[in-house]
């Protein structure tokens, strides 16, 4: 019977809704399937098949011991997504390629700890003005991100330095207004077909402070995506410089001032991928890993 290790994090097991139904669908597959978490240290990891990344939502508190697990358990049995997948993805520095690559994205200013932070905060609001948001490139689940008006730009420079006193690159957004009453759309690939999507309600309030929950509460409901929608989303995977397809990806879509839609994030670890808000979903996606062992 092939054994699979659904990863997930001690925080994360009682809240990931993923857990329990693809569990079952892997059962009612043939598989047989073991809830394990990430930094257990007793995990035997060579008598599992496959080594499935679902809600490690922790990794960003503590990047460099996951990355080392990470390649602990690449080097024990099969990991999914793979190892080099989950490096380029744990850091939003990977907007970069995208936009490089002809991908709409949301327009995005890096800033490194050897940066002076308060010249290109106000480099960044004199290009983009309007509300804007202060995220680490390192984060899950909206944790340390937090919207301004420019007039709060002291708040947000001082945002910014915590981060990058904790070694922590910073990602500077304008906060794109028709994600208030169009919210995210989050498109779900498996095996590199399109599965289904989501929506998302708006994440980042006015005058709410980053979260500091594990991950922010999110309104959940189904979503048909449009057919701009589904190109752009397309394209995004057809550009990330790794084999294709991957075993799963989601991929997140704002609209700008125009109504178009634009990469926000690509998620390739450990996304949720919302099966209880689409029927057969998981079944779906026990097949697909049924079929890559």
């Amino acid at each position: 019977m092939t054994r699979i290790a659904l990863i997930t994090a001690a925080a994360a097991r009682k809240l990931d809704d993923d857990l329990a139904p693809l569990d079952a669908a892997l059962r009612a597959a043939g598989a047989q399937p073991s809830i394990v978490e990430w930094d257990d240290a007793g995990a035997d990891w060579p008598r599992f098949d496959l080594a499935l990344l679902r809600s490690a939502w922790d990794y960003s508190l503590r990047l460099p011991e996951f990355l080392r697990w990470v390649d602990r358990v690449s080097a024990a049995t099969t990991l999914l997504n793979p190892a080099h997948v989950v490096r380029w993805n744990t850091d939003k520095h990977y907007l970069a390629h995208l936009a490089n690559a002809g991908v709409p994205i949301v327009p995005s200013t890096f800033v490194e700890t050897r940066d002076d932070a308060r010249a290109a905060l106000a480099r960044f609001l004199e290009a983009h003005g309007g509300e804007f948001v202060v995220k680490p490139s390192v984060g899950a689940g909206s944790r340390d991100a937090q919207r301004y008006a420019p007039q709060e730009s002291d708040a947000a420079l001082a945002h910014a330095q915590r981060l990058l006193a904790g070694d922590r690159s910073v990602l500077l957004q304008p906060y794109l207004e028709r994600v208030d009453e169009h919210g995210e759309t989050a498109l779900i690939f498996f095996d590199g077909k399109f599965s289904h999507a989501i929506r998302k309600g708006p994440l980042l309030r006015r005058g709410e402070g980053p979260t500091r929950a594990l991950f922010a509460t999110e309104h959940i409901t189904p979503r048909a995506p449009s057919d701009e929608e589904l190109d752009v989303a397309t394209r995004t995977l057809a550009v990330i410089p790794f084999e294709r397809p991957l075993l799963y990806a989601r991929v997140d879509l704002i609209h700008d001032d125009g109504g178009n839609p634009c990469v926000l994030e690509l998620e390739l670890t450990e996304p949720s991928l919302f099966f209880e808000h689409a029927p057969g979903s998981a079944a779906r996606f026990a097949a697909a890993i049924i079929d890559r062992i």
